[in-house]
């Protein structure tokens, strides 16, 4: 007799000489343990004994083909190490190639993102295309020469079952689709799965029509199929299981120890451990039993599905292919359940796309699956295989000899079966019966009867080590258990990484996402104003937040133009106070409108307000033709003039003909004139120009400063109050007072009334004209009754006739973020009614306006920097090589500054880096602020002061 581990022992002794002795010796142990099965077995199937006798046989029986499955299992070990060491001492190694077919899915794709990582990660050459028949590696050969792994995304299945062969792959290959559970779980037509076209199971635990759409609803059918009672009456639950199927004949499968579960009380799916979950539901003893129940549930409908392929499976051989499930299971007052769905593929239905749960389970999934299959591949060569084929058969047979197929199947399940994962055993199951799958004669093993045999083994084990005390994890089952809970959920963090950055819309990193870069940089389009960001950690005990020690772990970003920054920090939440461990920094450009500059003809174009935003229903939005004007235009005898927008186009009809550059605010009937620095420096002479309000009104301020100035040589994000006395070579004053403090707690915040009171003293002395004036406003808090105030404390303090400037409202607070409210577009249209109050107010009390919320509606998509999508300005900084001056610097008395979400706040870290003849120069940038800040400095010189 000769057995083909002999003959592959043979086959390494050919390359390897100095092992010979030692695998033959292993051969000869494999056929041994072969002729110890056949005697045992027969030993049970012998005529009736004497009870007595009969159970003392049968338990010596028992312990004799554990000690011999052991020895079998230690035999695969021996011949796996030596296998592995053959391969990786060859010259040069063996270099493994996988091809990732993604279908539709994006570079940018998480999914897409993991496969490559993982299988560089473990020394594969990982080459991509969207199908296979674009892949240059599949082209030749009925594709299936140049590769050891094939993986094929969703949407790129059938492009794979037409271009492989899988009746010619070889050995060592491996795909992740299994043609014959493909066609058995397919929709033959209105749900109903192929496998019931071919027969007619009637006690099937499943329903016909179970395949196709994953629509799947909750529903509470009636549970025919099992009188248990044990589960409570009022609870329903579906649950969604995803199986690992690594052989069909004979068949091998493992369940994911996550599930995503919904009940008739609480629909919205959650992932979770099925063990806790069934355990919180049932109790111990139930749960055992649902656990086992679905698991015999799962294993029936897969072995129908495996005996309606038998021919097309013999054709379609791939020994070391696999494919994942999802299995949707309906518990209806039973701890049986139906199976109620089976999708090719890992589904997510019922979990929330919004907080990545979808796409996190599904690659947390894939990614364990990876490491499960991949870690216990038999990694054999091509060479070897042909070898063994060689030196495969038997001669003079009284047992069954190992195949090719069989060697490497029960390999690779020996392997599986010790490898730490999330992955537990579902077919074949400990309690399973020998030969109940076995078409061989009777006078031999089959390799089904190895594989339970190899499974009582392990549970065994598993068992004696907890029963002991020791605990120790021997199999993947035991594994699963403390890899994804339990433990690990509690204790400090040792492993602060990132397994991945989650956004919506996806971001493309440079470089590629890897837990061990820090720094990333990413860029979206003008059209892309929010991201919604959520890190997930690499160990569950570690805790994401993002820009701060308490900011949330998910988080919905506005995204102004130009450059910006998130700040993920992964810290030990175990103390009081959080330890910052790691910190990933995203930083972000949007880019600006797209522009078409203008070469030729060219046509006006003009809009009032977006049509993507329409706060002014009964007015046109868009770009519309716009007529210019024949006649010169007077100047504007207001700063709140009705206008527009108006740009050249190639086309009012499409706004990407455009050149956005020469976009301009356009007044109807009348113009604001430009003030230019001489002027503008002479109508500031010995004024003293007072600003109260938010960061908004701070943008205006600034951009007068550095009008004045020519440029800006101090600023700061001021949350309190700054006086500048040097403006204009020492003959202008500028001052300003932040209002309201919203960061302080209502209680202790200070009333309009007192910061102007505390504005007004701290400019004194002030003169009682329009040398003085007063600017007032903010993004969304003024009403008519601030203004009120402000004559009531102006009349308290002697000065009424000083000139008062109202910016009125703005946009801003209409993007869906995160921590601050979001107006909804009803509340956006009643803050244009109240604008309009606001005007008419200020018109009262003989005060001048402008019009900001007019100005802002129609470019509400240009925001720069900050949360509340309102800011329309920001300051970027220079370094300047020649000295300050100091006639024409601006230098403050009280400053306060608070750190923001913007990527300004570093601009004080780098501050320090200067040398001592260097100095930092700032610029207000920002168009639409410049547009409305330019309209101020037209009404401040508009008129010779008296």
């Amino acid at each position: 007799m000769r057995c083909l581990l002999a003959s592959a022992a043979r086959m390494l002794l050919r390359r390897r000489p100095c092992s010979g002795p030692l695998l033959l010796l292993l051969g000869v142990a494999v056929c041994l343990f072969y002729q110890t099965l056949m005697l045992a077995r027969n030993r049970l199937r012998s005529g009736p004994q004497r009870p007595a006798t009969d159970v003392r046989s049968r338990k010596s029986t028992d312990e004799f083909m554990m000690m011999e499955t052991r020895k079998f299992i230690s035999t695969l070990e021996t011949l796996q190490r030596e296998t592995q060491v053959q391969m990786w001492s060859r010259k040069p190694p063996w270099r493994r190639r996988a091809v990732v077919l993604t279908g539709r899915h994006l570079a940018s794709d998480t999914e897409v993102q993991l496969y490559q990582q993982v299988l560089q990660q473990m020394g594969y050459e990982v080459h991509m295309s969207r199908y296979a028949e674009t892949s240059s590696v599949l082209r030749t050969n009925q594709g299936v020469s140049g590769w050891s792994l094939l993986l094929c995304l969703s949407s790129s299945e059938r492009s794979c079952l037409r271009r492989v062969s899988f009746s010619h792959l070889q050995y060592h290959q491996k795909v992740n689709l299994i043609p014959g559970l493909m066609e058995a779980f397919s929709d033959a037509g209105g749900g109903l799965c192929h496998l019931f076209t071919r027969s007619h199971p009637t006690d099937l635990p499943m329903k016909p029509y179970s395949c196709g759409s994953t629509s799947q609803k909750l529903q509470i059918p009636q549970d025919r199929h099992s009188p248990d009672r044990a589960q409570p009456p009022d609870l329903v639950t579906m649950v969604n299981v995803y199986i690992l199927v690594t052989s069909v004949r004979p068949l091998t499968s493992f369940l994911h120890d996550i599930s995503v579960v919904s009940t008739n009380q609480d629909p919205r799916g959650r992932p979770m451990k099925l063990r806790d979950f069934l355990l919180q539901q049932l109790g111990p003893t139930n749960s055992h039993q649902a656990l086992g129940q679905m698991k015999q549930v799962i294993g029936e409908v897969l072995q129908a599905a495996a005996s309606t392929n038998e021919k097309t499976e013999t054709v379609n051989r791939c020994v070391l292919c696999y494919q994942l499930l999802t299995f949707t299971l309906l518990f209806s007052s039973s701890i049986t359940p139906v199976t109620v769905q089976v999708d090719t593929d890992v589904t997510f239905v019922s979990l929330s796309k919004d907080t990545f749960d979808r796409q996190i389970t599904k690659d947390l999934i894939l990614e364990d699956t990876l490491h499960f299959l991949l870690a216990t591949h038999p990694h054999l060569s091509s060479e070897a295989e042909t070898e063994g084929r060689q030196y495969g058969g038997c001669r003079g047979t009284n047992s069954r000899c190992l195949s090719e197929d069989e060697f490497l199947l029960l390999l690779q399940f020996q392997r599986q079966m010790t490898t730490s994962s999330a992955f537990q055993l579902l077919y074949p199951s400990p309690s399973s019966s020998c030969s109940s799958s076995s078409s061989s004669s009777s006078s031999s093993v089959s390799v089904s009867d190895l594989l339970i045999r190899m499974s009582r083994y392990y549970e065994l084990q598993r068992n004696s080590s907890f029963s002991d005390g020791t605990g120790a994890l021997t199999n993947q089952e035991s594994a699963a258990y403390s890899s994804q809970g339990g433990a690990e959920d509690k204790g400090p963090c040792v492993d602060p990484r990132l397994r991945q950055i989650y956004t919506d819309p996806p971001l493309t990193l440079t470089p590629p996402f890897s837990p061990w870069v820090k720094e990333y940089r990413a860029e979206v389009t003008f059209d892309t104003v929010t991201v919604r960001i959520r890190p997930e950690p690499v160990s569950s005990v570690c805790r994401v937040h993002l820009d701060e020690h308490r900011g949330p772990r998910m988080a919905n970003y506005p995204v102004g133009l130009g450059d910006s920054r998130i700040s993920i920090l992964v810290t030990d939440d175990a103390e009081p106070q959080p330890i910052v461990m790691t910190i990933y920094t995203v930083h972000m450009y949007r880019e600006s409108r797209p522009s078409l500059p203008m070469f030729g003809d060219h046509v006006m174009c003009s809009f009032v307000q977006d049509c993507g935003l329409l706060v002014r229903p009964g007015r046109s939005c868009g770009l519309q033709p716009f007529i210019r004007y024949r006649s010169p235009l007077q100047t504007c005898s207001s700063g709140h003039a009705p206008g527009r927008w108006v740009v050249p186009c190639l086309s009012c009809s499409d706004n990407r003909t455009c050149d956005w550059r020469e976009v301009a605010w356009q007044p109807d009937g009348c113009s604001h004139l430009l003030v230019d620095r001489s002027l503008l420096q002479d109508c500031m002479m010995d004024r003293k120009v007072l600003f109260i309000g938010d960061s908004t009104n701070r943008g205006m301020m600034f951009f007068l400063m550095e009008r004045v100035n020519s440029s800006l040589e101090d600023w700061g994000k001021a949350h309190d109050t700054l006086v500048y006395r040097n403006l204009n070579r020492g003959q202008s004053l500028v001052s300003y007072s932040y209002y309201p403090q919203f960061w302080l707690e209502k209680k202790k915040r200070p009333t309009f009334r007192q910061a102007l009171l505390q504005l007004l003293h701290r400019s004194r002395p002030l003169v009682n004209s329009d040398l003085t004036v007063l600017v007032v406003g903010g993004v969304q808090w003024l009403n008519t009754d601030h203004l009120r105030t402000v004559r009531e404390v102006l009349d308290r303090e002697s000065l009424s006739n000083i000139l008062v400037v109202v910016k009125s409202l703005g946009m801003g607070f209409h993007l869906p973020v995160d921590g601050i409210r979001s107006l909804s577009l009803t509340e956006i249209q009643d803050l244009d009614n109240e604008n309009n109050n606001i005007i008419a107010t200020a018109k009262h009390h003989g005060y001048e306006v402008i019009d900001t919320f007019s100005i802002t509606m129609g470019r509400y998509k240009e925001f720069l920097q900050g949360r509340c999508a309102c800011h329309f300005h920001e300051v970027e900084k220079f370094r300047s090589s020649r000295p300050p001056d100091d006639t024409t610097s601006t230098t403050n008395e009280t400053r306060s500054t608070r750190p923001g979400l913007s990527s300004q706040s570093a601009v004080q870290d780098t501050n320090q880096e200067a040398g001592p003849a260097d100095t930092w120069i700032y610029h207000v940038r920002g168009a639409v602020n410049q547009v409305y800040s330019e309209i101020l400095l037209s009404r401040l010189c508009s008129k010779t002061r008296t």
